[in-house]
Protein backbone atom coordinates (compact mmCIF):
# COMPACT_ATOMS: atom_id res chain seq x y z
CA UNK A 1 0.00 0.00 0.00
CA UNK A 2 2.95 2.35 0.56
CA UNK A 3 3.70 2.28 -3.17
CA UNK A 4 0.07 3.06 -3.95
CA UNK A 5 0.04 6.02 -1.55
CA UNK A 6 3.20 7.45 -3.08
CA UNK A 7 1.87 6.91 -6.61
CA UNK A 8 -1.33 8.81 -5.81
CA UNK A 9 0.66 11.64 -4.20
CA UNK A 10 2.81 11.87 -7.34
CA UNK A 11 -0.34 11.96 -9.49
CA UNK A 12 -1.74 14.69 -7.24
CA UNK A 13 1.44 16.76 -7.61
CA UNK A 14 1.33 16.34 -11.38
CA UNK A 15 -2.27 17.60 -11.45
CA UNK A 16 -1.41 20.57 -9.24
CA UNK A 17 1.68 21.44 -11.27
CA UNK A 18 -0.51 21.85 -14.36
CA UNK A 19 -2.96 24.10 -12.47
CA UNK A 20 -1.92 27.72 -13.16
CA UNK A 21 -3.92 28.92 -10.14
CA UNK A 22 -1.91 26.78 -7.72
CA UNK A 23 1.03 28.78 -6.31
CA UNK A 24 1.19 31.04 -9.39
CA UNK A 25 4.40 32.63 -8.06
CA UNK A 26 6.27 29.51 -9.17
CA UNK A 27 6.97 29.53 -12.88
CA UNK A 28 8.98 27.55 -15.45
CA UNK A 29 12.14 25.83 -14.14
CA UNK A 30 11.61 27.11 -10.62
CA UNK A 31 8.17 25.50 -10.59
CA UNK A 32 9.59 22.17 -11.74
CA UNK A 33 12.30 22.32 -9.08
CA UNK A 34 9.76 23.13 -6.36
CA UNK A 35 7.53 20.21 -7.31
CA UNK A 36 10.51 17.87 -7.40
CA UNK A 37 11.26 19.03 -3.86
CA UNK A 38 7.66 18.44 -2.82
CA UNK A 39 7.74 14.88 -4.14
CA UNK A 40 10.91 14.16 -2.16
CA UNK A 41 9.58 15.74 1.06
CA UNK A 42 6.16 14.08 1.00
CA UNK A 43 7.38 10.61 -0.01
CA UNK A 44 9.84 10.22 2.88
CA UNK A 45 9.54 10.53 6.66
CA UNK A 46 11.47 13.13 8.61
CA UNK A 47 12.68 10.55 11.14
CA UNK A 48 12.40 6.86 11.95
CA UNK A 49 12.90 5.89 15.59
CA UNK A 50 13.41 2.20 16.35
CA UNK A 51 14.25 0.43 19.59
CA UNK A 52 14.26 -3.07 21.00
CA UNK A 53 12.36 -2.85 24.27
CA UNK A 54 13.73 -5.00 27.06
CA UNK A 55 10.75 -6.97 28.28
CA UNK A 56 10.83 -9.13 31.45
CA UNK A 57 8.14 -11.81 31.28
CA UNK A 58 6.28 -13.19 34.26
CA UNK A 59 7.80 -16.64 33.59
CA UNK A 60 11.23 -15.19 34.34
CA UNK A 61 12.45 -14.83 30.77
CA UNK A 62 13.62 -11.57 29.24
CA UNK A 63 12.84 -10.80 25.60
CA UNK A 64 13.61 -7.89 23.30
CA UNK A 65 10.59 -6.55 21.40
CA UNK A 66 10.94 -4.30 18.31
CA UNK A 67 9.16 -0.96 18.63
CA UNK A 68 8.84 2.01 16.31
CA UNK A 69 7.93 5.68 16.28
CA UNK A 70 7.90 7.34 12.86
CA UNK A 71 7.74 11.09 12.30
CA UNK A 72 6.59 11.74 8.76
CA UNK A 73 5.97 15.48 8.52
CA UNK A 74 5.25 18.28 11.01
CA UNK A 75 4.62 21.24 8.69
CA UNK A 76 1.06 21.57 10.02
CA UNK A 77 1.79 20.95 13.71
CA UNK A 78 3.07 18.36 16.21
CA UNK A 79 3.28 14.75 15.05
CA UNK A 80 0.12 12.76 15.77
CA UNK A 81 -0.68 9.09 15.38
CA UNK A 82 -1.59 5.90 17.20
CA UNK A 83 0.56 3.15 18.69
CA UNK A 84 -0.29 -0.25 17.23
CA UNK A 85 0.12 -3.41 19.36
CA UNK A 86 0.21 -6.24 16.80
CA UNK A 87 2.46 -9.11 15.81
CA UNK A 88 2.52 -7.96 12.15
CA UNK A 89 3.94 -4.50 12.90
CA UNK A 90 6.97 -3.66 10.76
CA UNK A 91 8.91 -0.56 9.78
CA UNK A 92 7.41 -0.17 6.31
CA UNK A 93 3.87 -0.43 7.69
CA UNK A 94 4.50 2.22 10.35
CA UNK A 95 6.10 4.57 7.79
CA UNK A 96 3.07 4.24 5.51
CA UNK A 97 0.61 4.80 8.36
CA UNK A 98 2.51 7.93 9.43
CA UNK A 99 2.35 9.10 5.81
CA UNK A 100 -1.42 8.57 5.80
CA UNK A 101 -1.75 10.53 9.06
CA UNK A 102 -0.01 13.52 7.48
CA UNK A 103 -2.45 13.45 4.58
CA UNK A 104 -5.47 12.82 6.81
CA UNK A 105 -4.74 15.76 9.11
CA UNK A 106 -4.19 18.01 6.13
CA UNK A 107 -7.44 16.91 4.49
CA UNK A 108 -9.52 17.64 7.58
CA UNK A 109 -7.70 20.84 8.61
CA UNK A 110 -6.49 19.33 11.87
CA UNK A 111 -3.34 21.22 12.99
CA UNK A 112 -1.18 18.13 13.47
CA UNK A 113 1.52 16.44 11.46
CA UNK A 114 1.72 12.74 10.71
CA UNK A 115 3.25 10.21 13.07
CA UNK A 116 2.72 6.57 13.95
CA UNK A 117 4.01 3.96 16.36
CA UNK A 118 4.01 0.22 16.73
CA UNK A 119 5.12 -2.60 19.01
CA UNK A 120 5.62 -6.10 17.62
CA UNK A 121 3.51 -8.22 19.94
CA UNK A 122 0.16 -9.95 20.22
CA UNK A 123 -1.56 -8.33 23.22
CA UNK A 124 -3.81 -11.37 23.65
CA UNK A 125 -0.73 -13.45 24.45
CA UNK A 126 0.53 -11.10 27.16
CA UNK A 127 -0.65 -10.69 30.74
CA UNK A 128 -1.94 -7.36 31.99
CA UNK A 129 1.25 -6.91 34.00
CA UNK A 130 3.39 -7.54 30.90
CA UNK A 131 1.34 -5.07 28.85
CA UNK A 132 1.75 -2.50 31.62
CA UNK A 133 5.51 -2.98 31.58
CA UNK A 134 5.81 -2.80 27.79
CA UNK A 135 3.65 0.35 27.69
CA UNK A 136 5.94 2.05 30.20
CA UNK A 137 9.04 0.80 28.40
CA UNK A 138 7.80 2.35 25.16
CA UNK A 139 7.58 5.75 26.83
CA UNK A 140 10.97 5.34 28.49
CA UNK A 141 12.69 4.51 25.21
CA UNK A 142 10.98 7.23 23.16
CA UNK A 143 10.49 9.93 25.83
CA UNK A 144 12.82 12.40 24.14
CA UNK A 145 10.74 12.54 20.97
CA UNK A 146 7.28 12.56 22.63
CA UNK A 147 5.41 15.43 24.25
CA UNK A 148 2.33 17.68 24.00
CA UNK A 149 4.08 19.99 21.51
CA UNK A 150 6.27 17.36 19.81
CA UNK A 151 4.46 14.09 19.17
CA UNK A 152 1.15 13.03 20.69
CA UNK A 153 0.39 9.28 20.43
CA UNK A 154 -3.08 7.73 20.64
CA UNK A 155 -4.59 4.22 20.64
CA UNK A 156 -4.53 2.03 17.55
CA UNK A 157 -5.09 -1.65 16.79
CA UNK A 158 -4.45 -3.65 19.96
CA UNK A 159 -4.22 -0.67 22.30
CA UNK A 160 -6.80 1.45 24.07
CA UNK A 161 -7.47 3.92 26.84
CA UNK A 162 -5.86 1.66 29.45
CA UNK A 163 -2.53 1.69 27.62
CA UNK A 164 -2.74 5.46 27.07
CA UNK A 165 -3.37 5.97 30.81
CA UNK A 166 -0.30 3.92 31.63
CA UNK A 167 1.80 5.77 29.08
CA UNK A 168 0.71 9.22 30.22
CA UNK A 169 1.48 8.30 33.84
CA UNK A 170 4.96 7.14 32.82
CA UNK A 171 5.55 10.31 30.80
CA UNK A 172 4.52 12.38 33.83
CA UNK A 173 7.01 10.53 36.06
CA UNK A 174 9.83 10.92 33.51
CA UNK A 175 9.10 14.64 32.91
CA UNK A 176 8.26 16.00 36.39
CA UNK A 177 6.89 19.52 36.38
CA UNK A 178 6.24 19.49 32.62
CA UNK A 179 2.77 19.66 31.01
CA UNK A 180 1.58 16.09 30.55
CA UNK A 181 -2.18 15.93 29.94
CA UNK A 182 -1.72 16.51 26.23
CA UNK A 183 1.12 14.00 25.90
CA UNK A 184 -1.29 11.20 24.93
CA UNK A 185 -4.88 11.18 23.70
CA UNK A 186 -7.48 8.44 23.82
CA UNK A 187 -7.12 8.29 27.62
CA UNK A 188 -9.91 7.42 30.04
CA UNK A 189 -12.14 10.37 30.94
CA UNK A 190 -10.97 10.34 34.57
CA UNK A 191 -7.40 10.79 33.34
CA UNK A 192 -8.22 13.75 31.12
CA UNK A 193 -9.61 11.88 28.13
CA UNK A 194 -12.48 13.20 26.05
CA UNK A 195 -16.01 11.94 26.23
CA UNK A 196 -16.82 10.18 22.97
CA UNK A 197 -13.20 9.43 21.98
CA UNK A 198 -13.68 5.64 21.96
CA UNK A 199 -16.71 5.87 19.66
CA UNK A 200 -15.36 8.69 17.50
CA UNK A 201 -13.74 6.68 14.70
CA UNK A 202 -16.69 4.32 14.24
CA UNK A 203 -19.20 7.17 14.30
CA UNK A 204 -17.13 9.08 11.77
CA UNK A 205 -16.91 6.06 9.47
CA UNK A 206 -20.67 5.68 9.30
CA UNK A 207 -21.24 9.44 9.16
CA UNK A 208 -19.20 9.84 5.96
CA UNK A 209 -21.26 7.12 4.31
CA UNK A 210 -24.60 8.47 5.54
CA UNK A 211 -23.76 12.05 4.63
CA UNK A 212 -22.85 11.09 1.07
CA UNK A 213 -25.86 8.87 0.46
CA UNK A 214 -28.44 10.97 2.31
CA UNK A 215 -27.60 14.56 3.23
CA UNK A 216 -25.49 15.42 0.18
CA UNK A 217 -27.62 13.47 -2.28
CA UNK A 218 -30.85 15.13 -1.13
CA UNK A 219 -29.34 18.55 -1.73
CA UNK A 220 -27.71 17.67 -5.05
CA UNK A 221 -30.04 15.06 -6.56
CA UNK A 222 -31.03 17.15 -9.60
CA UNK A 223 -27.42 17.91 -10.44
CA UNK A 224 -26.32 14.31 -9.91
CA UNK A 225 -29.06 13.04 -12.22
CA UNK A 226 -27.72 15.24 -15.03
CA UNK A 227 -24.09 14.17 -14.77
CA UNK A 228 -22.47 11.26 -16.58
CA UNK A 229 -20.21 10.57 -13.62
CA UNK A 230 -20.25 6.76 -13.04
CA UNK A 231 -19.91 7.16 -9.28
CA UNK A 232 -22.95 9.46 -9.19
CA UNK A 233 -24.94 6.73 -10.94
CA UNK A 234 -23.83 4.25 -8.28
CA UNK A 235 -24.89 6.56 -5.44
CA UNK A 236 -28.25 7.31 -7.02
CA UNK A 237 -28.96 3.62 -7.61
CA UNK A 238 -28.53 2.87 -3.90
CA UNK A 239 -29.92 5.99 -2.29
CA UNK A 240 -33.62 5.19 -2.11
CA UNK A 241 -33.79 1.48 -1.46
CA UNK A 242 -33.08 -0.77 1.52
CA UNK A 243 -29.36 -1.38 1.96
CA UNK A 244 -27.62 -4.55 3.08
CA UNK A 245 -24.44 -3.80 4.99
CA UNK A 246 -21.52 -6.07 5.91
CA UNK A 247 -18.96 -4.99 8.52
CA UNK A 248 -15.54 -6.62 8.73
CA UNK A 249 -14.09 -6.23 12.22
CA UNK A 250 -16.08 -5.91 15.44
CA UNK A 251 -13.67 -4.02 17.67
CA UNK A 252 -13.97 -0.40 18.75
CA UNK A 253 -14.43 0.82 15.17
CA UNK A 254 -16.47 -1.96 13.60
CA UNK A 255 -18.92 -2.45 16.47
CA UNK A 256 -19.67 1.28 16.70
CA UNK A 257 -20.02 1.56 12.91
CA UNK A 258 -22.42 -1.40 12.89
CA UNK A 259 -24.44 0.10 15.74
CA UNK A 260 -24.68 3.45 13.94
CA UNK A 261 -25.99 1.64 10.85
CA UNK A 262 -28.43 -0.40 12.95
CA UNK A 263 -29.82 2.74 14.62
CA UNK A 264 -29.85 5.05 11.59
CA UNK A 265 -33.27 6.51 10.79
CA UNK A 266 -32.33 8.40 7.62
CA UNK A 267 -31.33 5.35 5.57
CA UNK A 268 -33.03 1.95 5.39
CA UNK A 269 -30.05 -0.03 6.67
CA UNK A 270 -29.86 -3.70 7.52
CA UNK A 271 -26.58 -5.07 8.88
CA UNK A 272 -26.61 -8.58 7.44
CA UNK A 273 -23.06 -9.67 8.36
CA UNK A 274 -20.31 -8.88 10.84
CA UNK A 275 -17.00 -10.61 11.42
CA UNK A 276 -14.04 -10.76 13.78
CA UNK A 277 -10.81 -12.79 13.91
CA UNK A 278 -12.80 -16.01 14.47
CA UNK A 279 -15.88 -16.03 12.27
CA UNK A 280 -18.54 -14.25 10.24
CA UNK A 281 -22.12 -14.05 11.48
CA UNK A 282 -24.76 -13.76 8.77
CA UNK A 283 -28.50 -13.15 8.77
CA UNK A 284 -30.13 -11.90 5.55
CA UNK A 285 -32.95 -10.41 7.64
CA UNK A 286 -30.49 -8.36 9.71
CA UNK A 287 -28.43 -8.97 12.84
CA UNK A 288 -29.21 -7.80 16.36
CA UNK A 289 -26.19 -5.53 16.76
CA UNK A 290 -26.92 -4.32 20.34
CA UNK A 291 -27.16 -7.95 21.49
CA UNK A 292 -23.82 -8.78 19.82
CA UNK A 293 -22.16 -5.77 21.46
CA UNK A 294 -23.49 -6.91 24.84
CA UNK A 295 -22.13 -10.40 24.21
CA UNK A 296 -18.65 -9.27 23.15
CA UNK A 297 -18.43 -6.96 26.17
CA UNK A 298 -18.28 -9.98 28.49
CA UNK A 299 -16.43 -12.40 26.19
CA UNK A 300 -13.11 -10.63 25.61
CA UNK A 301 -14.42 -8.91 22.51
CA UNK A 302 -15.13 -12.15 20.60
CA UNK A 303 -18.31 -12.86 18.65
CA UNK A 304 -20.21 -16.12 19.26
CA UNK A 305 -18.62 -19.02 17.38
CA UNK A 306 -20.94 -21.93 18.24
CA UNK A 307 -24.68 -22.58 18.16
CA UNK A 308 -24.68 -22.70 21.95
CA UNK A 309 -22.97 -19.32 22.21
CA UNK A 310 -25.38 -17.84 19.67
CA UNK A 311 -28.31 -19.07 21.72
CA UNK A 312 -26.78 -17.54 24.81
CA UNK A 313 -26.39 -14.21 23.02
CA UNK A 314 -29.98 -14.24 21.81
CA UNK A 315 -28.87 -13.59 18.22
CA UNK A 316 -30.16 -15.45 15.18
CA UNK A 317 -27.35 -15.98 12.67
CA UNK A 318 -25.48 -18.43 10.52
CA UNK A 319 -21.83 -18.99 11.49
CA UNK A 320 -19.47 -18.75 8.51
CA UNK A 321 -15.76 -18.50 7.83
CA UNK A 322 -14.36 -15.11 8.82
CA UNK A 323 -13.36 -14.20 5.23
CA UNK A 324 -16.92 -14.70 3.94
CA UNK A 325 -17.97 -11.29 5.26
CA UNK A 326 -16.25 -9.84 2.20
CA UNK A 327 -18.17 -11.90 -0.37
CA UNK A 328 -21.66 -12.10 1.14
CA UNK A 329 -24.35 -10.41 -0.96
CA UNK A 330 -24.36 -6.86 0.39
CA UNK A 331 -24.65 -3.38 -1.08
CA UNK A 332 -22.16 -1.83 1.29
CA UNK A 333 -18.96 -3.28 2.77
CA UNK A 334 -17.41 -1.49 5.73
CA UNK A 335 -13.83 -2.57 6.42
CA UNK A 336 -12.80 -2.07 10.05
CA UNK A 337 -10.07 -4.69 10.56
CA UNK A 338 -6.53 -4.50 9.15
CA UNK A 339 -4.82 -3.45 5.92
CA UNK A 340 -4.76 -5.41 2.65
CA UNK A 341 -8.03 -7.27 3.26
CA UNK A 342 -9.44 -6.80 -0.24
CA UNK A 343 -6.84 -7.72 -2.84
CA UNK A 344 -6.22 -9.26 -6.26
CA UNK A 345 -7.11 -12.72 -4.98
CA UNK A 346 -10.63 -11.88 -3.74
CA UNK A 347 -11.67 -8.57 -5.32
CA UNK A 348 -13.77 -10.16 -8.09
CA UNK A 349 -15.88 -11.91 -5.45
CA UNK A 350 -16.79 -8.72 -3.54
CA UNK A 351 -20.34 -7.70 -4.60
CA UNK A 352 -20.57 -4.38 -2.70
CA UNK A 353 -21.18 -1.18 -4.67
CA UNK A 354 -19.86 1.03 -1.88
CA UNK A 355 -16.78 0.16 0.19
CA UNK A 356 -15.98 2.24 3.27
CA UNK A 357 -12.45 2.07 4.69
CA UNK A 358 -12.81 2.18 8.45
CA UNK A 359 -9.36 0.59 8.79
CA UNK A 360 -6.16 2.01 7.33
CA UNK A 361 -5.32 0.78 3.82
CA UNK A 362 -7.65 -2.27 3.71
CA UNK A 363 -7.91 -2.21 -0.11
CA UNK A 364 -4.79 -2.89 -2.18
CA UNK A 365 -3.76 -0.90 -5.26
CA UNK A 366 -4.92 -3.61 -7.69
CA UNK A 367 -8.31 -3.89 -6.01
CA UNK A 368 -8.67 -0.11 -5.85
CA UNK A 369 -8.20 0.20 -9.62
CA UNK A 370 -10.52 -2.77 -10.26
CA UNK A 371 -13.40 -1.24 -8.29
CA UNK A 372 -12.90 2.24 -9.72
CA UNK A 373 -13.24 0.85 -13.23
CA UNK A 374 -16.53 -0.79 -12.22
CA UNK A 375 -17.95 2.44 -10.78
CA UNK A 376 -17.77 1.10 -7.21
CA UNK A 377 -17.45 3.96 -4.72
CA UNK A 378 -14.58 3.57 -2.27
CA UNK A 379 -14.77 6.02 0.62
CA UNK A 380 -11.05 6.02 1.53
CA UNK A 381 -9.48 5.77 4.96
CA UNK A 382 -8.08 9.29 4.72
CA UNK A 383 -11.67 10.57 4.60
CA UNK A 384 -13.72 7.99 6.49
CA UNK A 385 -11.74 7.09 9.60
CA UNK A 386 -10.57 10.55 10.68
CA UNK A 387 -13.04 10.71 13.59
CA UNK A 388 -10.41 9.44 16.01
CA UNK A 389 -7.81 12.09 15.24
CA UNK A 390 -10.42 14.87 15.16
CA UNK A 391 -11.62 14.00 18.66
CA UNK A 392 -8.01 13.46 19.74
CA UNK A 393 -7.44 17.07 18.73
CA UNK A 394 -10.43 18.11 20.85
CA UNK A 395 -9.01 16.08 23.76
CA UNK A 396 -5.61 17.74 23.30
CA UNK A 397 -7.26 21.17 23.40
CA UNK A 398 -9.27 20.26 26.49
CA UNK A 399 -6.07 19.17 28.23
CA UNK A 400 -4.37 22.47 27.45
CA UNK A 401 -7.35 24.51 28.57
CA UNK A 402 -8.28 22.24 31.52
CA UNK A 403 -11.93 22.39 30.58
CA UNK A 404 -14.07 19.59 29.23
CA UNK A 405 -16.77 19.23 26.61
CA UNK A 406 -19.94 17.20 26.96
CA UNK A 407 -20.34 14.13 24.77
CA UNK A 408 -23.02 15.94 22.79
CA UNK A 409 -20.64 18.85 22.16
CA UNK A 410 -17.85 16.49 21.11
CA UNK A 411 -19.98 14.64 18.57
CA UNK A 412 -21.45 17.90 17.26
CA UNK A 413 -17.96 19.31 16.68
CA UNK A 414 -16.81 16.02 15.13
CA UNK A 415 -19.68 15.90 12.63
CA UNK A 416 -19.33 19.59 11.76
CA UNK A 417 -15.63 19.09 11.06
CA UNK A 418 -16.28 16.08 8.85
CA UNK A 419 -19.17 17.87 7.12
CA UNK A 420 -16.85 20.74 6.16
CA UNK A 421 -14.47 18.27 4.54
CA UNK A 422 -17.25 16.36 2.77
CA UNK A 423 -18.80 19.58 1.45
CA UNK A 424 -15.42 20.46 -0.05
CA UNK A 425 -14.59 17.05 -1.52
CA UNK A 426 -17.89 15.54 -2.69
CA UNK A 427 -18.76 18.18 -5.34
CA UNK A 428 -15.32 17.65 -6.89
CA UNK A 429 -15.69 13.88 -6.74
CA UNK A 430 -19.08 13.79 -8.44
CA UNK A 431 -18.04 16.58 -10.82
CA UNK A 432 -15.11 14.78 -12.46
CA UNK A 433 -14.15 11.16 -13.23
CA UNK A 434 -11.40 10.89 -10.61
CA UNK A 435 -11.96 8.37 -7.78
CA UNK A 436 -12.74 9.76 -4.35
CA UNK A 437 -9.32 8.73 -3.01
CA UNK A 438 -7.60 10.79 -5.72
CA UNK A 439 -9.78 13.82 -4.98
CA UNK A 440 -8.94 13.59 -1.28
CA UNK A 441 -5.21 13.30 -1.96
CA UNK A 442 -5.18 16.25 -4.35
CA UNK A 443 -6.87 18.45 -1.74
CA UNK A 444 -4.58 17.23 1.03
CA UNK A 445 -1.40 17.59 -1.02
CA UNK A 446 -2.51 21.04 -2.16
CA UNK A 447 -2.71 22.31 1.40
CA UNK A 448 0.54 20.64 2.47
CA UNK A 449 2.37 21.98 -0.56
CA UNK A 450 1.13 25.51 0.04
CA UNK A 451 2.22 25.41 3.68
CA UNK A 452 5.64 23.99 2.80
CA UNK A 453 6.08 26.69 0.17
CA UNK A 454 5.05 29.46 2.57
CA UNK A 455 7.46 28.08 5.18
CA UNK A 456 10.31 28.28 2.68
CA UNK A 457 10.99 24.54 2.69
CA UNK A 458 11.14 24.03 -1.09
CA UNK A 459 14.50 25.72 -1.64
Amino acid sequence: MQGQTRAIVEQSLQALMKDPLFIPDLQDNIREQAFTSLAAILSTPNKIHKSFLRMPLENGQVVRIPAYRVHHNDALGPYKGGIRFHESVNEEEVINLAFLMTLKNSLHDVPFGGGKGGIVLNPRERTDKELNVISKKYVQYFADVLGPDKDIPAPDVGSGEREMDWMMAEYKSIKPGKPYRGSFTGKSVINGGSLGRREATGKGVYYTFRYMLHDFLLKQEDWLNKTDNPFAKTALSLAKRPLRISVQGFGNVGSVTALEAYQCQELHNKVVAVSDRNCTLYNPDGLDIPALISYTAVHQGDLPTTAEQLKKSGVKAEILNREEVLTIEADVLMLAALEDQVHKGNMAKVPARIIVEGANAPVTAEADAFFNNKGVIIIPDILANAGGVIVSYLEWLQGRETQFLSEEEVFSMLFNKMKQTLDTILPKFFGDPHPLRQNCYIHSVMKLSTVLYRQGKLY
